[in-house]
């Protein structure tokens, strides 16, 4: 077994280094160049779009613009934007917020064309309902020849999905913030009883369906960014003039890495700084894995190019906002440099000392509404693999198997598991990334005709 726990140790870090970012960050590099930064002039009329001017109940779908971009956001907007970018920063320093940045900007673009092909190319599952998702652009977009390709995505999908990393998170969250401060003793009943609230919490959402989950997200997830955004106002408010100093050194230090401790990469520090920073983003926003597409296709809508622009803003709101608030917490506290804690813990360490009363109890209510949010989506995600292998009629079998990994992440340590679900989650930008480039032309020409007509129709972009 100990051979077993370090080889899957030793594959998830490998999928989750050089051959994922060579995968999602020149990927991405590429449709940017190919698209000669197109996705990016007409954010503007993105935000139109997502504010739902043109929003029209009779287009095919299920949900909302709106809707399908929080319901993306409630599985990209957690434990990365709160304990990942503390991570970044105890290894890597302010100079690693510089590289999450460049990783965020690349993944709009990928984002862009994921989620407009995951409209394009919609298919219907067993039933004859209409689904999207990278399994769907692969087998309507390629060619049914394809279709081992996505069979690779969803398998992939089915484990890498499951909640156990983001449980096991929470739960040590609510251990370190809430319990083990208050005196409370930590076993594996109590962890016991943390698991079992969340199966409760989740079942009631999940199982009613997409509509339920999007309806939930489209509440949850603004209001839990509006909170951390109002607590971190707060916080450099009371530190504003430490603000421009680490904006400066996040720039300088991006490229000296005076502070990074982590190992070289292609001879240098710098090169160690900068796998550091995007590998973290690419983590944080998710873009290219495949997962957003699965909600932005569930969309209603008739113009695939809306939706791509409406999926574009998630990795702007997502890392460019929430783990920039974030980092700069950390860095103007100064608990970076005074505090040997590191993920969550860091963060949390930043908001008691920011705020003495009850900030890390209001940064913890930020986590569990993250976390509790991104469980119910990625619910839906696996069902979604599940119809396409096992036919529609059989995707609710997933919501048990789930459900059962819930009360796993909560009451075990599950190292092998959680490197497993680590690795295969990666696994799942090979065929997500590959399809999307042989189809980028498709997504070209048909943004040329969309927003030619935006120009025809002298319409505000």
């Amino acid at each position: 077994m100990e051979k077993l726990d370090q080889f899957i140790a030793d594959f998830a870090s490998f999928v989750w280094g050089l051959p994922l970012l060579i995968i999602l960050i020149g990927g991405g590099l590429f449709l940017i160049i190919y698209s000669r930064f197109l996705p990016f002039r007409y954010i503007g009329h993105a935000i139109q779009v997502l504010r739902g001017k043109y929003d029209n109940p009779d287009d095919p779908g299920e949900i909302s613009h709106f809707q399908a971009l929080t319901t993306a956001l409630s599985t990209t907007i957690g434990m990365g934007n709160i304990s990942g970018v503390a991570v970044a920063i105890a290894v890597g320093g302010p100079g690693a917020v510089f590289w999450l940045w460049i990783s965020a900007i690349i993944g709009m673009s990928t984002k862009f064309f994921t989620s407009t092909l995951a409209v394009m190319f919609r298919g219907k599952d067993s039933n004859g309902d209409l689904q999207g998702g990278p399994m769907y652009f692969i087998t309507e977009g390629l060619g049914k020849q394809w279709k081992p390709l996505a069979v690779f995505f969803c398998l992939c999908g089915l484990i890498g999905v499951l909640p156990v990393f983001n449980v096991n998170q929470l739960t040590q969250a609510i251990n370190d913030i809430v319990l083990i401060p208050n005196g409370f003793k930590i076993s594996f009943y109590s962890n016991l009883i943390i698991g079992l609230l969340l199966v409760i919490m989740t079942s009631i959402v999940i199982l009613g369906g997409l509509n339920r989950i999007s309806k939930v997200a489209s509440k949850l997830v603004p209001s839990m960014v509006l909170l951390y955004f109002v607590l971190v106002i707060i916080i450099l408010a009371a530190n504003i003039n430490e603000v421009p100093k680490y904006l400066g050194l996040i720039f300088t230090d991006a490229f000296s890495a005076l502070f990074y401790k982590g190992d070289a990469f292609f001879g240098g520090v710098l090169g160690g700084l900068i796998l550091l920073g995007i590998r973290r983003g690419a983590f944080s926003n998710e873009a290219g894995i495949g997962t957003a597409p699965m909600a932005h296709g569930a969309a209603k809508t008739a113009e695939p190019i809306r939706e791509g622009l409406v999926a574009m803003l998630g990795p702007a709101i997502d890392t460019l906002i929430v783990c920039t608030l974030t980092a700069l917490v950390i860095l103007v506290t100064g608990v970076w440099q005074t505090s040997d804690a590191n993920g969550v813990s860091l963060t949390a360490s930043a908001f008691a000392k920011a705020i003495p009363y009850g900030g890390n109890y209001l940064l913890m209510l930020c986590v569990a509404v993250f976390s509790i949010s991104s469980l119910f989506s990625y619910s839906y995600y696996g069902m979604k693999c599940t119809s396409f292998l096992f036919g529609a009629h059989n995707k609710h079998y997933f919501n048990y198997f789930y459900i059962a990994s819930i009360i796993l992440g909560a009451t075990t340590s599950l190292s092998l598991m959680l490197n497993l679900i680590d690795g295969v989650f990666a696994l799942m930008a090979i065929p997500t990334m590959l399809a999307t480039i042989l189809l980028a032309p498709k997504v070209l020409k048909e943004a040329k005709i969309y927003f030619g007509g935006l120009k025809k129709n002298n319409i505000n972009t």
